[in-house]
């Protein structure tokens, strides 16, 4: 092993880093073990594995694109109902671009840890393309995203699921119909926000003209005859679990008719497009992400 390897965190690249750590840290990002028990596994895994464990973890002042104080758009946080929700209340980051609009719109749904700042960036991302952008909180009803994510991660964990899906939904109706809104809605979302993009599109069917799920689960299926928005799948190529969902979704978005592409990116982990991690593969993150804003600009004009 080499010395690169028993540098700081920081200075480790994607590739410094074994393969068991990257399936290690999915089990953890997905709730399968906590952090203490990731640290203490992967210090065991290999030569220099605690380093490349910690390197992996979120650090998200490094990973800010758009800052909230950029003039092309203009932010805040807005509050609306959310009947069925987890508290019949909901909580969002509205950004829109400069101007007064109306625009098309695009929700962007967060991984299964809440609004952490990195979501909050790609809702930016996307109001400076010319989208209005609703990154919803589904951790509002108990306090909003905590500040780290474990405990994000433990708040997500102890909700009412069906809920929490509602609330989603229901931040997607308010989203398309908000007054800066064109009525033309789309979604993205990002791990546990990939699999809701695709709920999102088999619950509301016309309602919902596109969507680009990064890395999402597939949803039911005998729920994919009612997708009827046009979907961009991006997903990683060292992604077992999700990926193996694939043929049975392809199957069944053939048999319904919806218009769809799938994008596989080479050498890539799950998370590839989260820039505050070395997960984060900069020329698959910015392919998928040209792909995802050009294929919005286009299916809802």
């Amino acid at each position: 092993m080499s010395d690169h390897l028993q540098a700081a965190p920081d200075a480790l690249t994607p590739g410094d880093i074994d393969q068991r750590i990257y399936d290690l840290y999915d089990e953890y990002c997905h709730g399968g073990i906590d952090r203490r028990a990731f640290l203490a596994r992967a210090a065991v895994l290999t030569v220099g594995g605690l380093a490349m464990a910690q390197a992996l973890l979120p650090r998200y002042a490094q990973a800010q694109t758009i800052s909230f104080t950029d003039p092309r758009i203009k932010a805040r946080y807005v509050s609306y109902p959310s009947p069925g929700g987890s508290s019949g209340t909901m909580r969002g980051y509205l950004v829109q671009p400069a101007g007064t609009g109306p625009f098309p719109a695009v929700l962007v749904i967060h991984e299964n840890r809440g609004l952490n700042p990195y979501i909050e960036d790609v809702a930016r991302r996307a109001a400076v393309e010319g989208f209005v952008a609703l990154a919803p909180d589904g951790l509002a009803p108990v306090g909003g995203y905590p500040g780290n994510d474990d405990d994000g991660r433990a708040l997500q964990q102890g909700l009412d699921q069906a809920k929490l899906r509602t609330d989603m939904i229901n931040s997607a109706r308010y989203l398309k119909a908000h007054e800066l809104s064109s009525g033309k809605l789309g979604a993205t979302g990002f791990c546990w926000g990939g699999g809701m993009t695709n709920i999102l599109a088999a619950t509301l069917g016309a309602e919902m003209q596109a969507g680009v799920p990064f890395y999402g689960a597939a949803p039911q299926a005998a729920s994919i005859p009612a997708i009827k928005a046009a979907l961009q799948m991006q997903y990683a190529a060292n992604d077992a679990g999700i990926n193996a969902m694939w043929p049975g979704f392809e199957a069944g978005l053939k048999t319904s008719g919806a218009p769809y592409e799938m994008h596989l990116y080479p050498g890539t982990q799950h998370g590839f497009h989260n820039n505050s991690t070395p997960r984060y593969d900069e020329a698959a993150a910015k392919l998928a992400w040209d792909r995802t804003i050009a294929f919005f600009k286009q299916k809802l004009a």
